[in-house]
């Protein structure tokens, strides 16, 4: 018997999938792209990525090597001390040191250290970064047009994702995850400097132009001090999303609370995963009251100038 020529109704079906793309060959375009790119980044600025990682490297093991050798007693002071200067509450400071004393009470103590560490170098350069951005798209509809989307991929790509691109830059460790912690972690702020900026009352920016002030000394006279408590929020939010990627972080070696989560989990240890899930709740919530309460302070200073 002869073949049957297929027929059109046939090659429509059959090259369906190839007309619109639905073979695969998009996503196997994007894949050798990105990992072409990421190799030409290696191979063309490998030096300075290892020149950056070791410098980030040596602060970071110098705050473990700050926090872990000082005593107890002078750490729990200092915390105290920070939530008493944030909110002018004892009650608030004393419930702050309980907190951090019963996190050392979990045997976690060297862990909690490790993990305050990464999380003050990781929120110090989200600070850095997005407080700068949010500025600048506060100030320009262009720049904010372009830099929205941007954060939103941020924000929506799952955070093991960046592991990749870090881990294959930096190799294993703690600056991968200090890195991807800061890409995870900066849209906040970002967000909410921008936010804050452009709701500061117009009248207020209209009377400082017309006392001859530059838009430098506006923007650092007027418009940041009265944006200060959604910046402060900001940075609340960072510091949780920052928390919140310990967990995964320690997936790449950096070590902290979220290895004895991770331990329990590899180990099926449910009693080592509970203690450090509740190590982790516990320096949450340390760092959201803390920054909670200098939020409400700067809020209050806001009220007070107006």
């Amino acid at each position: 018997m002869d073949d049957q020529q297929p027929s059109f109704f046939d090659n429509l079906i059959n090259n369906f999938s190839d007309w619109f793309f639905l073979d695969g060959e998009v996503g196997r375009a994007i894949r050798r792209g990105t990992n072409d790119f990421v190799e030409s980044l290696v191979i063309n600025y490998g030096d300075g990525f290892e020149a950056f990682s070791d410098f980030l490297l040596q602060a970071l093991v110098f705050l473990e090597d700050v926090l872990d050798g000082t005593p107890v007693l002078i750490v729990l002071a200092l915390v105290g001390a920070l939530a008493f200067a944030a909110s002018r509450k004892w009650s608030l400071s004393i419930f702050m040191v309980v907190a951090l004393w019963f996190v050392g009470a979990l045997g976690l103590w060297e862990q909690a250290m490790q993990t305050i560490a990464i999380m003050i170098v990781a929120v110090a350069i989200s600070v850095g970064i997005g407080i700068p951005v949010g500025i600048v798209t506060a100030r320009s509809n262009t720049a904010r047009n372009i830099i929205n989307p941007v954060l939103d991929l941020m924000q929506t790509i799952p955070s093991f994702v960046y592991l990749i691109p870090a881990v294959m830059l930096f190799g294993l460790g703690k600056i991968p995850a200090v890195l991807a912690t800061v890409i995870y972690a900066t849209p906040p702020l970002i967000r909410l400097t921008d936010l804050g900026i452009r709701y500061v009352d117009a009248e207020v920016v209209e009377a400082s132009k017309a006392f001859g002030a530059t838009r430098w000394q506006m923007l650092t006279g007027v418009q940041i001090p009265l944006a200060m408590p959604s910046i402060m929020q900001g940075i609340n939010q960072t510091t949780m999303m920052a928390l919140a990627m310990v967990v995964i972080a320690s997936m790449i070696g950096a070590r902290g609370v979220g290895e004895t989560v991770l331990l329990g989990l590899q180990r099926n240890d449910a009693g080592q995963g509970l203690i450090g899930g509740i190590a982790i709740v516990v320096l949450a919530i340390v760092f959201d009251r803390i920054s909670q309460a200098a939020g409400q302070r700067a809020q209050k200073h806001q009220a007070v100038a107006r």
